[in-house]
């Protein structure tokens, strides 16, 4: 089932009494996880489980307990890792024998496709998954909880922030409590100030240059593009290099990469496989020596005078270079 005939669904009045959650859209998700604690009226009578604390034993008690008082037992698990074939199906049928349970699986992972088979209308439960709105069908949203806020901002200003956020509609829906605290019209310079981009085009791009193999070179008319100083650079050097470990580790641990489940907000796929292609190729005796070089580095560039911070930024990088081959 998609979004389109979930909204449909839901708008009957029906509700599964067992429902699968997953894709990449997190902000979709959130908001039938809101849709659904609502409409069963379960509030501080329900269970979250969320990640490492889900516990079987622990939910199929929950599901399987009767209510004196006509409360909705509704069972909320969040996890980016796979329930087992057969605690899900004991869980599913729990849920569906006892009329006051619901059972609500929201899965943050990727490899949903052994476990949507279980969710059939056959046990009274269905699977929804939800895709990244596209550019257009998100600045829609933007823009109507915009007005709603009384904030005063124009299309073109809801797409660059939309831009600067890679596309991740859920942070741009909170980035909009703080443009709210603004007077006066918001557009792309009011964006620029007060919200960090996910994603500068130009230093994004000089990133992968350095982390690929690019000729030094490119990368040289590239910082010369990039219009920040010299600590600016080696910062975001710092920071790039950090994330490409964490994915490095992720996969390490569970042989795929999960951007939600790394850096807490999912990136575009293209962006996400980019960054997991270029960790997957760096072992981690070359991140010691990266992490290394760039805390000498940043050391040298605050202790240096203006006129060798330029110098000492291109010898760190250099040698960066040379670890990566």
């Amino acid at each position: 089932m998609y979004k389109r005939e979930f909204d449909n669904l839901l708008h009957s009045g029906e509700i599964p009494k067992s429902l699968m959650l997953y894709g990449e859209n997190d902000y979709y998700i959130d908001s039938a996880v809101g849709q659904i604690v609502e409409m069963t009226g379960a509030g501080e009578s329900m269970l979250k489980l969320y990640y490492d604390e889900y516990d079987f034993k622990r939910a199929k008690t929950y599901l399987g307990q009767s209510s004196l008082f006509g409360d909705m037992n509704l069972l909320l698990v969040k996890s980016d890792k796979k329930i087992p074939k057969k605690e899900l199906k004991h869980l599913i049928e729990l849920a569906e024998r006892n009329e006051n349970s619901y059972f609500l699986y929201v899965y943050a992972g990727s490899d949903f496709k052994t476990m949507t088979s279980l969710f059939s209308p056959k046990t009274a439960a269905q699977h929804v998954r939800f895709f990244p709105p596209n550019l257009n069908e998100a600045a829609s949203l933007l823009q109507e909880k915009a007005r709603k806020m009384g904030i005063e901002i124009d299309r073109y200003a809801i797409e660059h922030l939309l831009n600067a956020l890679g596309l991740n509609l859920s942070m741009a829906m909170n980035e909009l409590d703080k443009l709210a605290l603004l007077s006066g019209p918001v557009g792309a310079k009011e964006i620029d100030e007060h919200i960090f981009s996910l994603v500068p085009v130009a230093m994004d791009a000089f990133l992968v240059s350095l982390f690929s193999k690019r000729p030094l070179t490119d990368l040289l008319s590239q910082i010369h593009h990039l219009g920040e100083d010299e600590f600016a650079v080696l910062r975001s050097v710092q920071y790039f290099t950090n994330q490409l470990f964490l994915f490095h580790a992720h996969i390490k641990l569970y042989g795929s990469a999960d951007s939600a489940a790394i850096l807490g907000y999912r990136l575009p796929k293209p962006i996400e496989q980019q960054r997991a292609q270029l960790a997957a190729r760096i072992p981690p005796t070359t991140f010691e020596k990266i992490f290394d070089i760039l805390a000498e580095g940043e050391l040298a560039i605050k202790s240096a005078g203006s006129s060798q911070k330029e110098t000492l930024l291109l010898s760190t990088l250099i040698k960066i270079k040379s670890f990566l081959g």
